[in-house]
């Protein structure tokens, strides 16, 4: 009889674990299924589809990344990212200016765009002190009236009160930018044509990096589940080592090594950021401001800090996602950074209070599956491949709708749930 119950016991406590993952990932299942269902109506070919995808992953991750520490800092999703996507931008339009190519035009990018985007952080950190709990719609609204001084400063102030000369990326009249520079002759590729390497020898340089991590944990634990996986790691690092040597898909897609090491840098830099006296004061202020405050914690100080932080990286991402793209368009590349890159992380699973490195990946994975196939099963399905498009931006939208009304849902259900008992 006891042993009856002990098997009830277990089924209801792993139905209950199932139910709560069902729960907790109910927007990534659901896009996990809507990208699966838009493949097989696309009837794309996977070497298509996996070209274009590490792509945009290369081209997208590091600003994805960019807004996790202020969700940790408890300032919700930072729309304000738009503004360090403007501050690079400005950077990369003085470096065309100047002719610089390559890498070094890059790095020059980087040197001019930092002081501009902490600055700027620094302002956009004072301003969403002064409106605590509406960080969100404020940094929203602050970075609409940022794009309408980036607009007066591009359009009318360059080749009027700022001197610039240059018929390649000066209006014909003298004063403004051009609505596109072509970026061939400055940043273009910089970065992703550092280090190339075939999917299949890059896959299997990741294997055999996880093998090593996990026996690392099998000789620190002495845990068996270690060993087992690390074995696992290696087979498959083997199997991809040995696809090299024949004709096949994953030897023909390229990936930009120099670029994935560097959104590989800044996943370690937020798990490490964690781990500071800093990283546990993000923590400590997103957890509770009042109780920080009385702790000695300077609440205000480190939620600027958390978005200098973020309007930092942001500018960063901007730089390898117009590299990446090799053009640039002055008045509306950086207008939908913000929603493009919170969309992303809210299909990976985030919510405004709760947000790693893991989420961010796989939303970016879900989300641009989905911008990659959503024409062509739209032309398929309704012989439309406008109606895709209309979809990607549906999307775009909705699942910011959608993620932060179950968010305030999934609270009001836990908060019902504890009264109850």
């Amino acid at each position: 009889m006891s042993k009856t119950k002990i098997s009830v016991n277990k089924k209801s406590e792993m139905a209950a674990k199932i139910n709560k993952i069902l729960f907790d990932n109910m927007v990534t299942i659901l896009f996990i299924v809507l990208c699966i269902i838009e493949i097989i109506l696309s009837g794309q070919s996977a070497y298509f589809i996996l070209n274009e995808l590490v792509a945009r992953i290369a081209r997208n991750s590091f600003l994805v990344l960019s807004l996790i520490i202020p969700v940790i800092a408890g300032m919700g999703l930072n729309f304000g990212i738009v503004i360090g996507a403007m501050a690079a931008q400005a950077a990369i339009i003085a470096v065309a200016h100047w002719q610089i190519k390559g890498i070094l035009g890059f790095l020059l990018c980087i040197l001019l765009s930092t002081p501009l985007a902490i600055l700027l952080g620094y302002i956009t950190g004072k301003l969403l002190n002064k409106t605590k709990g509406q960080e969100m719609i404020a940094s929203m609204i602050f970075g609409f009236f940022a794009n309408g001084i980036y607009q007066l400063i591009f359009l009318l102030l360059i080749g009027t009160i700022i001197p610039m000369k240059d018929p390649v990326i000066v209006l014909s009249s003298g004063v403004g930018i051009k609505n596109t520079i072509d970026l061939s002759g400055s940043i273009k590729y910089s970065l992703d044509n550092l280090i190339k390497l075939p999917l299949s020898i890059t896959l299997a340089i990741i294997c055999f990096g996880f093998m090593v991590y996990y026996l690392w944990k099998y000789i620190k634990k002495r845990e068996k589940k270690n060993l087992f996986v690390s074995l696992l790691f290696i087979i498959a690092g083997g199997c991809f080592a040995v696809i090299y040597n024949y004709e096949f898909m994953l030897n023909k897609i390229n990936v930009p090594i120099a670029t994935m090491l560097l959104i590989l840098a800044l996943c370690f830099f937020n798990n490490f950021i964690c781990s500071t006296k800093l990283g546990q004061n993000f923590k400590a202020v997103g957890q509770n401001m009042h109780i920080a405050g009385v702790s000695g914690i300077n609440v205000d100080k480190v939620r600027v800090n958390a978005i200098i932080i973020s309007t930092v990286l942001a500018a960063w991402g901007q730089l390898i996602f117009l590299q990446n793209i090799g053009t640039l368009n002055t008045y509306g590349s950086h207008e939908q950074v913000g929603m493009f890159a919170i969309a992303s992380l809210l299909i990976g699973g985030a919510t405004v209070t709760n947000a790693d490195n893991k989420q961010a990946i796989i939303g970016t994975i879900l989300f641009h599956t989905m911008f990659i196939v959503s024409p062509m099963a739209g032309k398929n399905l309704f012989g439309n491949a406008q109606i895709g498009e209309y979809f990607r931006v549906f999307v775009v939208y909705g699942v910011i709708g959608v993620s932060l009304g179950l968010h305030a849902w999934k609270n009001q259900y836990e908060k019902n749930k504890l009264m109850k008992q």
